[in-house]
């Protein structure tokens, strides 16, 4: 049984962790931590009113509270006392980007087992820090990049593979979505916003895995508009050493697209939702050859549920373990790699 507590009651942990936990008797939800004012306000508690403080605590109890109605389980009054809580083995860490290392080395010093939600940390170095003290400890470090684990990415592998369009010429990757609320934490860059580590980071994820491990970035752009500090939308251009080629779009203050397209000597493969597939959504993908065009229904499938099976594997492989280590360091260099192109 692996016992599992979920730092912040997210609306993520709420709809789409939690569902997908109920699914595997392994793990049980034993409780969700609330931030206590020092965790919440840090340098500035000190002033801030007592009514500010009063409806922090206020809100984040009356999250906590809908967790533990629906699913059970009890609330921890800090993140501090949920890590370091003896009745859990396992962290679930859904917080902004920029507070994943801050918890997940915590939570790792304090013997959990974490599963991240992605991106891991929003430097190479963190990364780095994370993994090496992970190793250490033999505990897991999961990041949750869910979508990797659809069937229909198996599914888009075999058609290609069975040569049906030819030899690829090119891989093009877009997701963006509309502008969200200006209070979301993908606009506050002290809370690790930006287009690249949030839907930028898909596209990367999945170029790699197309091209295998001598993907590198080759060109790369970021891109900003007014009244924002963090970077709203953005290109990049990998290959790998075969010469091999995706072209990646993404943004944040965009029509919204999850676009995969596979261009071939002799057909082309277009999906929607490649990126994005909730557990209830029949993905399809359209095959092009000159002017005919067939649409094809792939499987449903939970990606969640199957991150979770991976997590629960690191617990159990070493093996298994060091392969991740390895993917999510990998994510973490190419992110770097976008990075430096950017600013030389």
């Amino acid at each position: 049984m692996i016992r599992i507590g979920i730092i912040c009651p997210s609306e993520i942990a709420f709809r789409r962790f939690l569902p997908a936990l109920q699914k595997d008797s392994d793990f049980k939800f034993i409780g969700v931590g609330i931030a206590s004012p020092i965790e919440w306000f840090g340098n500035s508690l000190a002033s801030s009113s007592p009514e500010e403080i009063k409806t922090q605590q206020e809100n984040e109890i009356a999250k906590a509270e809908k967790f533990i109605h629906a699913f059970g389980g009890k609330i921890f009054e800090s993140y501090s006392s949920l890590v370091s809580s003896t009745a859990i083995d396992a962290i679930y860490l859904p917080l902004p980007p920029a507070l994943h290392f801050k918890w997940a080395n915590i939570s790792l010093k304090n013997g959990k087992h974490v599963f991240v939600e992605k991106p891991a940390t929003i430097n190479t170095d963190d990364t780095k820090e994370l993994i090496s003290f992970a190793r250490s400890k033999e505990l897991a470090l999961h990041e949750n990049y869910m979508f990797l684990y659809h069937s229909q990415i198996k599914e888009i592998d075999e058609v290609i593979s069975s040569g049906e369009i030819g030899d690829v010429r090119l891989y093009r990757i877009s997701f963006g979505f509309p502008k969200r609320d200006n209070a979301d934490f993908r606009y506050n860059k002290s809370l690790g916003g930006g287009v690249l580590i949030d839907a930028g980071g898909y596209t990367i994820k999945y170029a790699d895995y197309l091209l295998g491990n001598t993907a590198r970035v080759t060109c790369a752009q970021l891109n900003y508009i007014d009244g924002f500090n963090v970077d709203m939308f953005g290109s990049a251009t990998m290959k790998n050493d075969k010469g091999e080629t995706a072209q990646l779009s993404f943004g944040m203050d965009n029509n919204y697209k999850c676009e995969l397209e596979i261009w071939g000597s002799k057909g082309i493969i277009t999906t929607q939702r490649i990126l994005t597939a909730p557990p209830d959504y029949t993905p399809t993908y359209n095959i092009k050859r000159n002017q005919t065009i067939e649409e094809r229904t792939l499987h449903e499938d939970d990606t969640f549920f199957k991150s979770l099976q991976q997590f629960k594997s690191c617990i159990n492989s070493a093996d298994v373990r060091e392969s991740n280590y390895r993917r999510i360091q990998r994510q973490a260099d190419l992110i770097d790699q976008f990075n430096k192109i950017v600013t030389e």
